[in-house]
């Protein structure tokens, strides 16, 4: 076999390697009509109507007691939003953004003179983060985070604009 033949057919493995491996799963189930996140019992809950889905156990804020209220509190907020962005680039794998902060979490938030924050995703955990070694529950800035591979299906699963709930 001539050099450039063997050339193509390794990169032909390699491209099919990759495709196999993809982040970017398919999802043809029941549409998923609401997330549903209980932090002090660490689930979340896709709904399809009142009927459940999927269910992850997650890891929240540092300080993951109470409502966000301010940036860099290390809360996750509570009440309801949205998933209204996706991010296929995030530095934890794959994440999907929550609508906070609403209205009123920013009238709060001025209220006390600061900012609300923002960038609250679910998201997986990426390439930094390590189980075996100084493994810390409750280390995000008040994501909620679940494993890569969970992430990937929430990804499929969950469109922009679905509502989800949040609470203590």
């Amino acid at each position: 076999m001539t050099l450039n033949r063997r050339f193509f057919l390794f990169s032909a493995l390699a491209a099919l390697s990759a495709c196999a491996s993809s982040k970017f799963r398919r999802y043809n189930g029941p549409e998923v009509t609401q997330v549903v996140v209980n932090k002090g019992q660490r689930q979340m809950y896709l709904m399809n109507g009142n009927r459940q889905l999927k269910k992850y156990k997650f890891d929240l804020g540092f300080a993951p007691a109470g409502h966000k209220q301010v940036e860099g509190d290390g809360r996750t907020p509570e009440g309801v939003y949205f998933i209204d962005r996706r991010n296929p680039e995030s530095r934890f794998h794959l994440s999907l953004g929550i609508s906070y902060p609403n209205e009123q979490d920013r009238f709060l938030a001025s209220q006390m003179g600061k900012s609300p924050g923002g960038d609250i995703f679910i998201h997986g955990r990426g390439p930094f983060y390590n189980l075996k070694k100084n493994r810390k529950p409750d280390w995000t800035w008040g994501c909620i985070s679940i494993s890569d591979r969970e992430v990937e299906d929430v990804y499929a699963m969950v469109k922009t604009g679905t509502p989800i709930v949040i609470t203590a």
